[in-house]
Parts: C-alpha cells; sequence; structure tokens
C-alpha cells in the first residue's frame, strides 16, 4: 500500500474515532498532537487568530465533546495531500450536527507528520464558516 492510501485509511480511523468520542465522551484516543502541537482560530470577528497550545485543546475538546454529545461530526469536501512520505496535509469542511441542526461549521486544515511509526498532528487552522 503506498504512503497516500496508508495516511487515508488511518485519517478514516481517526474519523470515527472522533464519532466515537461524540457519543461516548471520552477523547482519550483523539490525542494525536505532538508536544510542540498549536491550532490557529479564526473567528469571523476578530481580524487576527487566537493560539491554542496542546493542553489547550485537549481541555477545549473535552469541554467541546461534553458540549455536543451525542451530536456529530460530518467531514465534507476532505481533501488530502502528501508533501513527501513524511508531511501531509488534509482539508475539510466540519459539521458538527445534532438532530439534523448544523451546530458549528468550520474549514479546518490539519498538518500532519509521520514520528516513530506514527501519524501525529503539528497543528491545526480553523475558520468559523458563518
Amino acid at each position: 500500500m503506498d504512503a497516500l492510501n496508508q495516511f487515508t485509511q488511518m485519517h478514516d480511523e481517526f474519523i470515527e474515532v472522533w464519532n466515537k468520542a461524540m457519543k461516548t465522551g471520552n477523547t482519550t484516543a483523539l490525542d494525536r498532537m505532538t508536544e510542540n502541537y498549536y491550532v490557529a482560530f479564526f473567528n469571523g470577528s476578530h481580524n487576527k487568530p487566537m493560539f491554542f497550545t496542546k493542553q489547550d485543546s485537549l481541555d477545549g475538546m473535552k469541554q467541546s465533546v461534553e458540549h455536543f454529545l451525542g451530536a456529530q461530526k460530518q467531514f465534507k469536501h476532505r481533501v488530502i495531500r502528501l508533501r513527501n512520505n513524511e508531511n501531509a496535509v488534509v482539508f475539510y469542511e466540519l459539521l458538527v450536527i445534532k438532530e439534523e441542526d448544523i451546530l458549528a461549521r468550520l474549514f479546518t486544515t490539519e498538518n500532519w507528520q509521520l514520528i516513530n511509526g506514527q501519524w501525529m498532528i503539528v497543528r491545526e487552522t480553523e475558520e468559523v464558516i458563518a
């Protein structure tokens, strides 16, 4: 299996883990972040992004999953590109849906790196879509 197919399979599994977390509230399996991970979050009302560290993101992820428990995350229009066999970028529109209502809509870019045989997220950019 080539690198793109291997990465795509891993990311498909990552999406499944997200949806399981949204049902159970358990976010443990979602910690695929490097120690230097950060996310830049753009909200339409701000010109500059807010930055969050790995710990900020883990705490925020737990709070978000608890808040949206029972909702589903949909990863729409996903595009995966390999920079090389050890670095990948994933673009998608993220929808958080509960009972057919869209609770959140974000444009997301994930940067992944293969470290010691495991794909890890290095950084993310998220922007609220109105």
